[in-house]
Order: C-alpha cells, then structure tokens, then sequence
C-alpha cells in the first residue's frame, strides 16, 4: 500500500440529478469529418448556413433545396436554420452546402450542456442531500478533481458514472460481499463487481481484511446519489477484487504478478495498484513483474499506481517502471504532500490529503499552516470487516492513484478518444488536461499537474475524435 493512516499507522511494504448551475459553454464547431456525430454532440436534422450578402432570395431557396434542406428559419441576417428532409444527412447537406459559391459558412446546429455539473444526494455526514461535499474536497473543493462536471460530461455521452468499464482493484481485498463473518460495504451496490481472485488465501473470495482496499475501491466506485455516505469518481463502472496484499498490508512481488496477469485476462480496463516497494528496489529485483506490466500494456490495459510516499525525489517502484501512470499527492491547498514522492518519471497528481510540502516559491504551499484534510471513503472504522464508517486518518499517494484510474474509466466510457483507447492516448489525454500546479517548471514535483476529470471527459480537445 501507499497510504499514511495516522489512526491505524499499519505500515505497510509500500441521471436524475439538479443541475447545479444554469449556465452553459458552448461546443466547438468541428469539421464535415464529424457527420456521424451523435445527438449529443449536434442537432441530427438541421443545419445553419450564411450566404454571402449579394445572394438573391431564390438562389438561397435553390442551393438549400440541393443540399436537402428545406423550412428556412431566419436567425440573423443572411443566416438561416435549415430542417434536413428524411433521409439526409448533417454530413452529406454540409458537403453540398460548402461546395457552393453563395455559402460563407455552414455548420452543424451544435448542442451545449450545462457547465455547473451534477450534484448526488449523498449525505457524508451531514443531515442534507449534499453534504458529502462537506468530507470529499477531493472531488469538489478548488483543489479536487472537478467531480460534478465530469459527472455531467459522461452523462451526457449516454455513460453515467463510467457504466460499464472494468478497473481492477488489486489491493488487501474489498468489502464486496456479505458471506460469512464478512458484510458488503453499506456504501457499495451489489451489482458493482466483476471477477475477482484472492492470491493470498488462494481462493474466489477477495475479502478485504485490512480496509485500505475497501478505501480504495470507494473512490474508484462507491455506490452514488443513494442518499448514503460519500460519493464515487466513477461510480457506476465494476470493480474487479484482487487481493495481492495481506491483512498488513502487505504482499510480495510475485503475487503482484499473478493479480496483474488475473486482471488483464478477465477483461480489466485499468488497473489500480494503490502499493509501493521500497526505495532500494530496482527493476532488476522485479522481473516477473515488469513482465506483467508489459503484458498489460500490450493488451491494451492502462495501469495506474502510486508513486510512494517516502518524501523521495524518485518514484517508488512498481509507478517508476515504464508505461505505467505514476501519480503523486497533493493537499487540499493544491501544494504536493509532504510525504509524497517526486521527481522524473511522475506523471501527474492527485488529492492525497495531509500536510503541505515546503517549497518556496510555490503559491500554494504553507508548509508552517495548518495541514489540509484527510481523504475521506466508506471503509472499515477499525480491524473489523463488519464496522464501517468514514474515519479520519487516511492520506497518501494511495488514497491519489484511485482519483486518476477512476477517471481514466471515464474517459473511457465517455468515448472522447473512440471505443477502445490505447494506454498511450488515455496517458496523453491524462497529461494534456491535467491543471498545472506549482510556480512554474515544476514538471518534477507535480508531472503534467493535477488531474482534471472535467477537462478529460469534456468534448474535443487533445486526441479527441470527431462524433
């Protein structure tokens, strides 16, 4: 694990919802390349056109009529709304429309959503609909992951919450279920898991006997809008249970292999290892390993993983090896942890709760204030997989990686970079969206920046593809 929890200090080796707000942000227009664009994107039967000034009233009635337009409705001068007839495509009415000398311009009706985002009722621990927002600033505070738009922009794409994407969960197990002196988290749905393996007891039932991987799993995937606890980033997308690690929180490289390979071949999207090993292992002590990470590249599988949490200026293994998206920490005032592990290699950050580090010269940081808060998840409230709760004390580079799997899940489900993204694309778009921090050339300390759900999952921008 990577995860500094002061309560417990268990050390381990390593879419029904209001809108928020009225306004709206327009889409950019894209070219005729975009004809099969969904609803979603643009009106599908009508079109605006601008003819040039000099254009006579029947030549404009002429050309429409070519491109299969017809019910011209005036929207500013020379500019009309034209309905497409049956059977006419946006696509092919732009083609015609674009080839004629009297046309300034053509384009789509293009459709806006709403910029405030989504708001669950979940409680936290507040009495309202709401108040989880009291608990998980990670989500929606000035320095969280922009949660509530990203909600709003998969909605929109016909994939709420990141339906349907598989993350794997490799980890000390998740409360997934209730059998025997084990009970199903009271914040999870039943129908939220897929799969699962536990390499430690060898058997079909990856319990969770720590809490760390419960933790983990909540952020990825807790149940959401229930009028219950905390929210999930991407809540409606399975979890797939691997327990690597034992009840301390701890597991050897080998077993780290098995769940991998387990994973990748049981139909895992993206991969979470919220795990670190010590700073004196080298790539040469991982083999089996590394072997795996690349056979989930080669798969097409995006794995995730903490960078550490030993306050090093050098990114614990498995984050260091290559391909895979190293994520450090940062606080609730958008500083890097003080705990958190920096330096080349890292690939972006992630709210990991705890105190600032003390960088001069970065705005954000106040390492002699007050520490930021915890991150807050439904997981065990002490040693027994029958108590659950929201306790204080979690921070780390594991409580970060989650933030940024669950968002890779909904990059994926929101189809922006096509049906099946490769592992680069999703890191590019990951990168390319991320919100810089620091005071400038801070690539070491905080990678592309901190990760933007909402600027990952909106319309258009690096790597997208035309709908």
């Amino acid at each position: 694990m990577s995860l500094r929890n002061r309560r417990t200090l268990r050390r381990p080796c390593a879419s029904r919802w209001p809108l928020a707000a009225a306004c709206v942000a327009a889409l950019a227009a894209t070219p005729v390349a975009a004809a099969g664009a969904t609803p979603a994107v643009y009106a599908p039967r009508q079109i605006v056109v601008k003819y040039v000034t000099a254009t006579a009233p029947r030549a404009r009635a002429a050309t429409a009529h070519a491109a299969g337009a017809r019910d011209p409705v005036v929207t500013a001068p020379h500019t009309r709304l034209l309905r497409l007839a049956p059977g006419v495509s946006v696509g092919a009415a732009l083609r015609r429309l674009r080839g004629q000398r009297d046309v300034a311009w053509a384009v789509p009706d293009y459709r806006a959503r709403a910029a405030g985002g989504l708001i669950p009722n979940d409680r936290g621990e507040g009495s309202a609909a709401g108040d989880w927002q009291q608990l998980q600033w990670n989500f929606s505070g000035p320095f969280g992951v922009n949660a509530p738009q990203a909600w709003s922009n998969v909605a929109a794409d016909g994939a709420p919450g990141g339906r349907g994407v598989v993350v794997a969960v490799l980890d000390t197990g998740v409360a997934y279920a209730t059998h025997g002196r084990f009970r199903r988290s009271p914040d999870f749905s039943r129908y939220g898991f897929v799969g699962g393996y536990d390499f430690i007891a060898h058997n079909r039932f990856p319990d969770d006997r720590n809490g760390h991987g419960t933790f983990v799993a909540g952020t990825i995937a807790e149940a959401t809008n229930n009028h219950y606890g905390l929210t999930g980033l991407a809540f409606a997308a399975h979890i797939m249970p691997v327990r690597v690690l034992n009840s301390l929180g701890e597991g050897e490289a080998s077993t780290i292999a098995e769940g991998v390979r387990y994973a990748v071949k049981h139909g895992a999207r993206v991969i979470n290892l919220s795990l670190e090993f010590s700073k004196i292992v080298t790539a040469a002590d991982i083999p089996e390993l590394l072997e795996a990470l690349r056979f989930a590249r080669l798969h097409g599988v995006l794995v995730v993983a903490a960078a550490g949490n030993e306050a090093q200026a050098a990114i614990a293994y498995p984050a260091r090896a290559r391909n895979v998206v190293a994520v450090g920490a940062s606080t609730e005032h958008g500083c890097l942890a003080d705990y958190s592990n920096d330096g080349s290699g890292l690939t972006l950050v992630a709210p990991g709760g705890g105190a600032d580090a003390n960088l001069a010269g970065d705005p954000n940081c106040n390492a002699e204030g007050p520490a930021g808060r915890d991150v807050f998840q439904v997981t065990f409230t002490g040693s027994s997989p029958r108590r659950f709760g929201m306790p204080s004390g979690y921070e780390g580079t594991s409580m970060a990686a989650p933030h940024v799997a669950a968002t890779a899940a909904l990059i994926i489900a929101s189809g922006v970079l096509g049906r099946r993204p490769t592992p680069a694309q999703l890191i590019a778009r990951l990168r390319a969206t991320a919100r810089k921090l620091g005071g400038g050339g801070d690539e070491s300390l905080y990678g592309a920046g901190l990760v933007d759900a909402a600027a990952a999952t909106a319309p258009g921008g690096p790597g997208a593809v035309p709908r």
